[in-house]
């Protein structure tokens, strides 16, 4: 079996949520329970920080992976879904694994897989498990996937769990109100194991309390405790100070990593290293910001508001959602240009609310992602003309940048983004 052939089996035997949506996600964890204890559970083999969230867990898991990497500790990263190849979704000191042990896994374990008929999601997160297992890291930071309760991820006793916020998004399988979707994230809170949430959101208080208080969970809401204030940007670092409390903490922290939702997600990763500081893990402040400064080379991310070219100056962001293209659109109004903007959807997002965000007065190249959940760009183009928006089709995400590179005056701004997929398309990413 060849690389190529172990992910066509992984990609279409069995289906994948990121591609085909909905009816890949599975509402149980037998799958998982029954894949990792023929595989000797290897989750049970190293230490573990789960993080959950409708936005900002990738940015969060990230950071933490980089500041347990500065810190000298051999640290694991799973995350989801990746941009260009399948291999970024599992990384020790952020090197991906091999093409090799992806191809040995999925060739010696295909009567396993034909037994349990797992999806994409819970093979991948045993391929996970096994190779930080074999590589015997000292922690693992785990990305969930989607939701909580019922990710394949949550079969895991972590240190810590980090929820970094609640929004809407994926309605149709975790909830139509942010309650309901806030009692989903909850389900990774385990018994006794403390619990950060970035942000406090007084909407879903009750459904985090609740968990906290059944399960005998310690619950730290880290926007009370630490406070980030931007100071402006010096190359590519967003640069902060940062308060615990009253005190000034960590003077001009530099951040690889623009975005300036980022701001909403340091506190949450603060705390969470804090609590590792009282398990025994040995970061200094030194550490915290070699690991932040220095975010991706040391893990990999990529495209979280990434500066791609000046003159235009083009940006891209994976923010999907409504809150993650709000944020966006705060973002690209206070640069206050002109902007060309490259936008497509998935057919399973709340597109025309979406649409509603977006100001009128940009210029828009609609286009398709090339994965079967992709909006089709037709029906995408329709639903911008109810929110006023103006701009043209492009078949492909490459004609819709070389367009909006072709229209946009060196002193405009091009932005590429409305879905994880048409980032991915981008081809100096």
């Amino acid at each position: 079996m060849t690389y190529e052939q172990a992910l066509e089996y992984l990609y279409q035997q069995l289906p994948m949520f990121h591609r085909i949506g909905n009816s890949a996600f599975k509402k149980s964890l037998d799958n998982i329970i029954a894949l990792t204890q023929a595989l000797d559970n290897p989750q049970g083999h190293f230490k573990t920080v789960h993080v959950a969230g409708t936005n900002g867990k990738g940015s969060s898991s990230s950071m933490l992976a980089a500041i347990l990497q500065a810190a000298g500790y051999k640290t694991g990263l799973y995350t989801s879904p990746h941009l260009k190849d399948f291999t970024e979704r599992i990384r020790v000191n952020g090197e991906m694994i091999s093409t090799d042990k992806v191809t040995r896994f999925t060739e010696q374990h295909q009567g396993l897989f034909e037994q349990v008929k797992p999806s994409f999601f819970e093979m991948t997160v045993a391929l996970a498990f096994e190779h930080f297992k074999e590589e015997q890291v000292d922690i693992a930071i785990i990305e969930v996937g989607l939701g909580g309760r019922l990710d394949s991820t949550n079969i895991i006793t972590p240190l810590v769990s980090l929820i970094t916020n609640i929004g809407l998004d994926h309605q149709s399988l975790l909830g139509n109100t942010l309650q309901e979707i806030a009692s989903e994230k909850a389900g990774i809170i385990k018994p006794g194991v403390p619990a950060v949430l970035s942000l406090t959101q007084e909407s879903v208080l009750a459904q985090f309390l609740e968990k906290s208080q059944k399960t005998g969970s310690p619950l730290f809401f880290a926007d009370q405790e630490y406070r980030a204030e931007p100071k402006g940007q010096q190359e590519h670092l967003a640069v902060y100070d940062v308060y615990q409390g009253n005190n000034l903490l960590l003077k001009d922290l530099e951040l690889a990593l623009l975005g300036k939702y980022q701001q909403q997600n340091l506190p949450g990763v603060l705390k969470t290293i804090e609590i590792l500081q009282t398990k025994g893990f040995n970061i200094n402040q030194d550490q915290i910001r070699e690991g932040l400064k220095h975010l991706q080379t040391l893990t990999g991310l990529k495209g979280r508001w990434q500066i791609l070219g000046q003159e235009p100056l083009t940006i891209c962001d994976t923010g999907h959602n409504i809150d993650g293209i709000r944020q966006v659109v705060e973002q690209l109004w206070a640069l206050r240009k002109p902007v060309h903007f490259v936008f497509g959807a998935v057919n399973d997002k709340d597109v025309s609310s979406i649409l509603r965000l977006l100001p009128v007065s940009y210029k828009y190249y609609f286009c398709q992602a090339q994965i079967p959940r992709a909006l089709p760009v037709q029906e995408l183009w329709e639903e911008a003309q109810f929110a006023g928006l103006k701009g043209n089709t492009y078949p492909t995400v490459e004609d819709a940048i070389l367009a909006a590179k072709a229209h946009a005056l060196p002193d405009e701004v091009i932005f590429i983004g409305g879905s994880t997929f048409v980032v991915a398309e981008i081809a100096e990413l």
